[in-house]
Parts: C-alpha cells; sequence; structure tokens
C-alpha cells in the first residue's frame, strides 16, 4: 500500500455514487487512515485478537439486485451502518475509501481488503447526508447502524 493521508475528501453523496459506479472494487474502511494501516495492513478480530489477512473494509460496489435504485441511497446505506464507529473506536477514527482485492472474510463476513490503494477520505458533510438519506425512507424508524451492544 503506498499510504498517505493528504487524500482529495468526498463530500456529497452524489460525488461518492460516481465514484462508486465507475471504479469496481471500491471499498469504505473506517480508522485512522492509511498511513496508519500501512504499519500492518492487516486487522483484528475483536473479540479474540486474531491478526486478519487484510483490512476489514465494507463494499461500495452497487449489487445487481439492487437494480434501478439510487446509487446514493445504495453508498449511504454503506456509510450509515457503520457510522458509530468513530464513536466506539476513538478519536480519530474516520471513513476513507480505498481499491483493493479481497484476500477473504472476517469474522463477521466483511471483505478483508489487501493490495490497497487508498482513494479518498468521505467528509463529514457526506456522512451528514447520508443520515438525513437513510432516517427519509419509509422503514427508517425500524433501522438504525450496526453496532454490537455491550453486557
Amino acid at each position: 500500500m503506498n499510504a498517505r493521508d493528504d487524500l482529495p475528501v468526498l463530500r456529497t453523496l452524489r460525488e461518492l455514487a460516481a465514484v462508486a459506479l465507475s471504479t469496481p472494487h471500491l471499498y469504505v474502511r473506517w480508522s485512522r487512515g492509511p498511513v496508519a494501516d500501512e504499519a500492518s495492513a492487516e486487522s483484528r478480530d475483536g473479540l479474540t485478537g486474531i491478526r486478519l489477512p487484510g483490512l476489514s473494509a465494507n463494499p461500495l460496489d452497487v449489487e445487481p439486485w439492487w437494480h434501478d435504485r439510487s446509487a446514493e441511497l445504495w453508498v449511504a446505506r454503506r456509510l450509515y451502518d457503520y457510522s458509530h464507529l468513530p464513536r466506539d473506536k476513538g478519536e480519530g477514527v474516520r471513513p476513507w475509501v480505498l481499491r483493493g482485492r479481497v484476500g477473504g472474510r472476517g469474522p463477521d463476513n466483511e471483505p478483508l481488503v489487501r493490495d490497497v490503494k487508498p482513494i479518498g477520505w468521505i467528509g463529514e458533510s457526506l456522512i451528514e447526508e447520508a443520515q438525513r438519506a437513510v432516517e427519509e425512507q419509509e422503514r427508517a424508524a425500524e433501522w438504525g447502524p450496526m453496532r454490537r451492544r455491550g453486557r
């Protein structure tokens, strides 16, 4: 990975959706950034501490079953599902987009991405727009970010 933290910032759902539609094999990762991740180039299982063979990330590729629905809503949901991570994982954790190849699956069935090429940061305004887009959906009251609850 040729990491750097001075990446362009994606600021709108339209911008992120356009990138996702034009570039295959994109993922979003919530971490302290490419430079921090470059040292290990792998994630750890939160339960066992086992090293995983790649960076834990979530795909941005629009699935065929989504048909002609809004790509903007697709990427909004991908961001919203994990928007709790900065609060849970601490200061400096934020989302960024990367390209790479899947080298395996993590314990939550998430892709473990290798040969990472950083694409850009996801700006706070984009996260806020994603939240609004999800909350505007008819069934939003039944929905929420994916989150593990402590005992």
